[in-house]
């Protein structure tokens, strides 16, 4: 793996990050064997099901999901060392001619740089400070992001709550063709969710873009439209099931807490709630 950073300007910054498949095959091969071990396919013994059977069902998700866990842990990783202050989130950059089929990735990130700046102020006016502290409602949550991060991708044969769908996205007059994959949850408005619900890979479903998300930078990295483009889109697409999958959440042990900070940093959950605490 590599990573670098290249400054545009004072305020803006790219940050590069590089993955061969020496970095994840082994994590992968490691989940296909507990796989194999558990796989109840009809015709086969349990445990005896062929391992080439096993990749082609569930390969290439398991090989993305452990991309991606990558990914972000060295992301994060390299900021912290780094001890950029950055604005927001690192924000991907669009790549048309990404490819899943291959075996290196390469992706970029854009950053927003904190200004560099003194501000001198009367020390005869009085300056409120509010000390901000993360309820435990947040804290729930980001336990619960932790869990579904390094949890285990169980393909699904049909569509039902807390589902991942993998598809295409489709309209040929506005030349869309996007394959990605979204969270039932993050479908806006129970009528369009009815739509995915009880659908099985390989059915089509026609949705329109307007009010289809929360947020129409969600649309954009769905439907590959650029940022311009998506503000008011209201057409209609196609969307071709390919995969389901679930995560099962990872369990809450030392195992999970020497992944996410490193080995005997956090030895319980409370010290894990304290930890999320004070980073947030």
């Amino acid at each position: 793996m590599n990573i670098t950073k290249e400054n545009i300007d004072a305020l803006n910054a790219v940050v590069k990050v590089e993955i061969s498949a020496a970095d994840y095959q082994e994590k992968v091969a490691t989940i296909l064997l507990d796989y194999r071990k558990k796989a109840d396919i009809p015709g086969f013994r349990k445990g005896q099901v062929p391992m080439g059977m096993v990749k082609k069902q569930y390969g290439k998700s398991i090989m993305i999901d452990e991309v991606n866990k990558l990914l972000q842990e060295s992301l994060n990783k390299f900021l912290t060392e780094e001890k950029l202050d950055i604005l927001g989130n690192p924000l991907p950059r669009m790549q048309d001619d990404f490819d899943w089929d291959k075996e290196d990735y390469s992706f970029e990130f854009e950053l927003g740089l904190a200004p560099e700046f003194d501000v001198k102020l009367d020390a005869k006016k009085k300056i409120t400070q509010y000390n901000i502290i993360a309820d435990k409602e947040l804290l729930g949550k980001e336990v619960e992001n932790i869990q579904k991060r390094y949890g285990k991708i169980i393909a699904k044969d049909t569509v039902e709550e807390g589902v991942n769908i993998t598809g295409t996205f489709v309209n040929e007059e506005k030349e869309i063709e996007k394959k990605s994959t979204i969270e039932l949850a993050s479908i806006k408005g129970k009528a369009n969710q009815k739509k995915f619900v009880g659908k099985k890979v390989g059915d089509v479903v026609e949705l329109k873009t307007k009010g289809l998300f929360d947020d129409d930078h969600k649309l954009m990295g769905a439907i590959g439209v650029d940022h311009d483009a998506i503000h008011g889109l209201d057409i209609t697409v196609t969307f071709t099931i390919e995969e389901v999958n679930v995560t099962e959440l990872a369990e809450v042990n030392q195992e999970l807490f020497d992944k996410v900070f490193g080995p005997d940093v956090v030895k319980s959950e409370e010290e894990l709630v304290a930890k999320i605490k004070e980073d947030a």
